[in-house]
């Protein structure tokens, strides 16, 4: 929008909202209630958390793996609009040295939404004394918008669970 648009009344377009999808089946709940205070207090980022109630994890949008961590319990993701994700599988579960997660992608690679990204196993989450919580944070919240929770209780995975408004 130029200068004399604005002159002339004319309103800037619309920014089109982004969406985080739901990218595991579970019960979806806002970030304060994540057990793990560097996540319920946003330290890394907004978002939520969703209590998983299968061993996978899907992409929420298109876009592009930048992060897979050597334990796989955690990938980093950028959408084609620029947004960045964290998906957190599990609190403390960086304890559990990989054991019970498989990655199906690597650093690098581009998805698309619905592609399966990683499969963990619940019981062994569990059986090693940490909870399951999946956390889903907008790493780059200053850049693109804060997000606000979509859903809230039951959720599948593909369903609207985050929407962000672009800062303008």
């Amino acid at each position: 929008m130029g200068i004399l648009d604005k002159l002339m009344g004319k309103d800037a377009p619309a920014l089109e909202p982004l969406t985080v999808y739901a990218p595991v089946t579970g019960t979806a709940l806002p970030l304060e209630r994540i057990p793990d205070p560097v996540f319920s207090q946003g330290v890394l980022g907004p978002g939520c958390g969703i209590e998983p109630e299968k061993g996978a994890v899907y992409a929420p949008f298109h876009g592009k793996i930048t992060q897979l961590a050597d334990t796989r319990h955690a990938i980093g993701i950028t959408s084609t609009d620029g947004l960045e994700v964290l998906i957190h599988v599990g609190i403390d579960t960086v304890d559990m040295d990989g054991r019970g997660f498989s990655a199906k992608v690597s650093e690098g690679k581009s998805v698309k939404k619905g592609d399966l990204l990683l499969e963990f196993s619940l019981a062994e989450i569990r059986a090693a004394g940490h909870p399951a919580t999946t956390v889903v944070l907008v790493t780059n919240a200053d850049e693109v918008g804060t997000p606000v929770l979509s859903a809230q209780g039951n959720i599948e995975n593909g369903m609207p669970l985050l929407r962000i408004t672009k800062n303008g």
